[in-house]
C-alpha cells in the first residue's frame, strides 16, 4: 500500500485551485512498533515544516472503533492539518530538509490516506 503521495498526485492536486486553502485528512494505520517513529516525524512537523510553510494542526488524536465502516475501514490516528494553499502543501513536500524526515512517516505506516478537503459552498 502507498503512504506518501507520487509526483502524478501531487500534478492532480495543484491543478484545483492551487492558491486555495485545504485541509488534509490523513489517516494512519501504524506498522508494528511505527508510532514511536511516526512521533518523531510528527515533532518535525509540527517544530519546523508546518511554521515554515503556514501550515497547522487543527486536529491530532486516536482512532477508536468504526461505527460505520466496512471491514478493516478503522484507524489507528486521524490528523487534520491546514495549509493556506495546494501550493504551499507542495512546496512542503518538495523542501529538502523534509524530504529527510520524512523517512521516519514511510517507516512508520502500514496505511495511509492523505484526502485534500474543500470547505463546502467553495467552488
Amino acid at each position: 500500500m502507498a503512504v506518501d503521495p507520487t509526483g502524478r498526485d501531487l500534478k492532480e492536486f495543484l491543478a484545483t485551485d492551487p492558491e486555495a486553502p485545504v485541509v488534509m485528512l490523513n489517516l494512519l494505520r501504524f506498522a508494528d512498533g511505527g508510532r514511536e517513529s511516526y512521533e518523531r516525524y510528527a515533532a518535525a512537523l509540527r517544530e519546523t515544516f508546518l511554521p515554515r510553510h503556514g501550515g497547522e494542526v487543527l486536529y491530532a488524536g486516536d482512532g477508536g472503533p468504526a461505527l460505520v465502516a466496512e471491514e478493516g475501514q478503522a484507524w489507528d490516528a486521524v490528523l487534520l492539518v491546514r495549509y493556506p494553499s495546494r501550493t504551499a502543501f507542495s512546496r512542503m513536500v518538495a523542501d529538502p530538509e523534509y524530504q529527510q524526515v520524512t523517512r521516519w512517516r514511510t517507516a512508520a505506516l502500514q496505511q495511509a490516506v492523505l484526502q485534500p478537503t474543500t470547505p463546502w459552498g467553495r467552488s
